[in-house]
């Protein structure tokens, strides 16, 4: 009988290969690449997080050491050749005896080899000699394993694995990261009198992402700093008597020329606004000033921007024509590939009896006789046809943005709020808060962000006043 080579490809069956029926050398296989995604799934999995495996400062190499990739992983991928491919469904695992010859590295391919090497007739045992070489043909396992094979024939439907989506928020490492040669930006931090707030200023500072100046109640903020153990001495401290004190000469401040962002502490949002906005002594520009909440989704293709989710309440046309363009020129600064704006709203048709659909049919108009500039709108759209081309797909809507947007404009703060929240506690995301269309970024951290959070913040804004610093700069940050 001529031997027989089983590859893991695209088939809609899978089928059996009873006891009776293998052969002695027939031969299956299937190759696949390590990811950064297989570490941390096992990691969620075992609760294994040893160092070796997880830590990218004590595994600069990315290898994947010892017992999960050798134990785990490669033996996890012998034990699906055996169980979907030869000898497939109904197979009974009773044992392996492998060597784990070299380690395997984020982006190898590993392929695994079963051979049948010795049928038992009495209890319908075959073992299986197992290879597995990488890219380089280098071996990485070898050995045997042991199973019963089925003796009934099964063919079914081939069902595909699950999707797990992970908590993997490299893309605020990276923003983090584009920072590195950055200088720190001088930054007033504004009455940061809770331990959240002063906290949140220090770790930015030790990030090399800000240079802060520390605007509030002097004695209020050592004795916070000692309380909770934060060194201040780096730092310098503008004494005054209460936050609306502290939000009125943080302006000035950067209307003085030293200071190129503005830090929220722990005062109300509004309480630093008005001052931004006032109009004898504020920071206002030609532009409406915004918020956006720069938004990393596990699971997402692309980062997201939803404006605006904390400033304006309930926007005006003129005012959601600045929200646009101020996300816009964001985007483009955060050197998004394509930013593609998405006007929602509830429904993807204009209806005269939904407001936000006519205004949205507006915007794509000013967008069209340039107006808006920097980036395609289209609107209304509702949040799935927005972001899901399969969605957009369903309901027949053709155009550059629909089921590919990476900017949400939202109708009003609340619908706003709301969606950045479910997108936080329930999709896992991470949102870094900037508020646009002043004379500086203004950093808005939340009590609720963890520190990952509140240093992309902080990058956003470095990279927005790094920004200011070059010849052309974006009408979303100058005067």
């Amino acid at each position: 009988m001529k031997n027989k080579n089983h590859n893991a490809g695209t088939a809609q069956k899978i089928e059996n290969r009873t006891f009776d029926e293998i052969a002695v050398g027939e031969t299956a296989s299937l190759s696949r690449t390590l990811s950064k995604e297989d570490i941390e799934l096992f990691a969620a999995m075992s609760g294994d997080v040893n160092p070796a495996h997880m830590d990218e400062g004590y595994a600069k190499d990315d290898i994947f050491h010892g017992v999960i990739a050798h134990g785990m992983w490669g033996g996890a991928l012998v034990s699906t050749v055996l169980g979907t491919l030869l000898p497939g469904p109904g197979t009974i695992y009773l044992g392996q005896d492998l060597r784990f010859r070299r380690p395997v590295r984020i982006g190898d391919t590993v392929t695994v080899s079963v051979t049948a090497k010795e049928k038992r007739s009495e209890k319908k045992i075959v073992i299986f000699d197992c290879h597995c070489i990488n890219q380089d043909g280098k071996d990485v396992i070898s050995g045997t394993a042991e199973v019963i094979a089925p003796a009934e024939k099964v063919s079914r439907d081939r069902v595909e694995a699950p999707e797990f989506v992970l908590q993997n928020h490299d893309r605020y490492q990276q923003l983090i990261a584009r920072c590195d040669d950055l200088p720190a930006i001088a930054t007033a931090v504004v009455h940061p009198c809770s331990e959240g707030a002063l906290r949140a200023a220090v770790e930015a500072a030790e990030a090399g992402l800000i240079d802060p100046t520390l605007v509030g109640p002097e004695g209020k903020i050592r004795t916070l700093a000692d309380a909770v153990g934060l060194d201040l001495s780096p730092y310098r401290l503008v004494d005054v008597p209460h936050s609306h004190a502290a939000a009125k000469q943080a302006v000035a401040l950067v209307r003085a020329g030293k200071i190129e962002a503005l830090m929220k502490g722990s005062l109300h949002t509004d309480e630093l606004i008005r001052e931004v906005t006032s109009r004898e002594t504020g920071l206002r520009t030609g532009r409406r000033i915004s918020h956006a909440f720069v938004m990393d989704v596990p699971g997402h293709a692309h980062p997201l921007i939803v404006t605006d989710a904390a400033i304006n309440i309930y926007p005006s046309l003129d005012d959601k024509r600045d929200i646009c363009q101020n996300a816009i020129d964001l985007a483009h600064i955060l050197t998004f590939p394509e930013p593609r704006v998405a006007i929602l709203s509830a429904v993807e048709t204009i209806n005269p009896k939904i407001a936000s659909t006519i205004e949205a049919a507006a915007l794509c108009k000013m967008a069209q006789r340039g107006q808006i500039t920097g980036a395609p709108l289209d609107g209304p759209l509702a949040f799935d046809n927005a972001i899901s081309e399969e969605a957009a797909r369903t309901k027949g809507i053709e155009s550059p943005v629909a089921g590919r947007a990476n900017i949400l404009v939202v109708p009003d703060l609340e619908a706003g709020n709301m969606l950045a929240k479910q997108l936080t506690f329930l999709a896992k995301a991470d949102a870094a808060g900037i508020v646009l269309g002043a004379r500086v970024p203004i950093i808005l951290t939340s009590r609720a962000d963890n520190l990952r959070t509140r240093l992309a913040s902080c990058a956003v804004a470095a990279l927005i006043a790094n920004a200011q610093r070059q010849p052309e700069t974006p009408a979303v940050l100058a005067e």
